[in-house]
């Protein structure tokens, strides 16, 4: 039987130390894999998200797919600043600091990892955040009940609202009861869509703390790249945090694998974002396939 060798490593992102922050599988390929077939293998890696690599014209660019356990994503965060922490260690590790570039459906992403000790520091460019106006009322209850939430959880002054580097978000910001915040709405999702957002990161301001979840509810993440862009940009935005700060999001506390997103907003009337985080390795392997069903699969 002819097979043929995918190698993988598996990779903490956003973590402290290995076994603590967002699990992640990274896929270098010698030539590319249908979209059914890197979905099968997401399906069997059973992490919360799969990244597959394939080189292109230079060294430091790559071309890169991203998958969940349902569905191709067009952006995360998680993923990418892992898969430049894999690359930095694979091809480049006498460097300290490595630079390369992701091109994802229409967009270039910019990475820069850092070598520090045994484990990697990446940071990703996410652009330009775009904000939608501000949830009024009745709206504001409406989302609030879905997130089995009440008025009365919200940060005095603010408002939830849509942001988004890339994955447009509503951001909700509460000051209280983080630890009651879940999907409760039976169509989440469409609910979402009436005002142009994907998912949802309820943030609790002060703790600098947040939570998101798949719109079915089912599943918490443990730490999202592409929400903290977004957070970031919001607290900045109100006037919570300056321009050029550095701003420490936790995440996975309920899950008990606690996570540190690292943010950074600069600018004034557009703010640019950039998003990082500590990546740790934990280990390697390869898959073993028949050449065929990678094909036909």
């Amino acid at each position: 039987m002819n097979l043929r060798t995918l190698p993988f490593s598996l990779v903490d992102v956003f973590a402290r130390e290995p076994l603590s922050g967002n699990g992640l599988s990274v896929f270098l390929l010698d030539r590319e894999l249908p979209t059914r077939v890197m979905q099968r293998i997401t399906q069997e890696m059973r992490q919360f998200e799969t990244i597959f690599l394939s080189r292109v014209e230079t060294t430091s660019a790559f071309r890169a797919r991203i998958f969940t356990m349902e569905e191709e994503l067009p952006f995360a965060g998680h993923p990418i600043i892992g898969a430049a922490a894999v690359l930095h260690c694979e091809l480049e590790a006498a460097a300290e600091t490595v630079l390369l570039e992701f091109a994802m459906a229409e967009r270039i992403i910019k990475v820069t990892s850092r070598r520090q000790g045994t484990s990697y520091f990446a940071e990703m460019d996410q652009g330009v955040a775009t904000f939608e106006a501000p949830i009024v009322d009745p709206r504001i209850d409406t989302f609030m009940k879905a997130l089995n939430l009440s008025r009365s959880d919200l940060y005095p002054s603010l408002t939830p609202r849509v942001v988004s580097t890339g994955l447009p978000y509503l951001i909700v910001p509460i000051t209280a009861n983080l630890e009651h915040a879940r999907v409760i709405h039976p169509h989440f999702e469409a609910l979402l869509a009436t005002i142009r957002a994907k998912f949802v990161y309820v943030l609790d301001v002060d703790r600098r703390e947040g939570r998101t979840w798949d719109n079915d509810g089912r599943f918490e993440d443990i730490a999202t790249g592409s929400a903290a862009g977004p957070a970031a940009a919001y607290v900045v935005e109100h006037g919570l945090a300056a321009p050029g700060d550095r701003i420490v999001f936790a995440q996975g506390r309920f899950l008990d694998r606690p996570s540190e997103l690292h943010a950074v907003v600069r600018g004034t009337s557009k703010l640019a974002v950039s998003v990082g985080g500590q990546v740790c390795f934990v280990g390697n392997g390869a898959l073993r396939l028949p050449s065929a069903l990678l094909q036909h699969m």
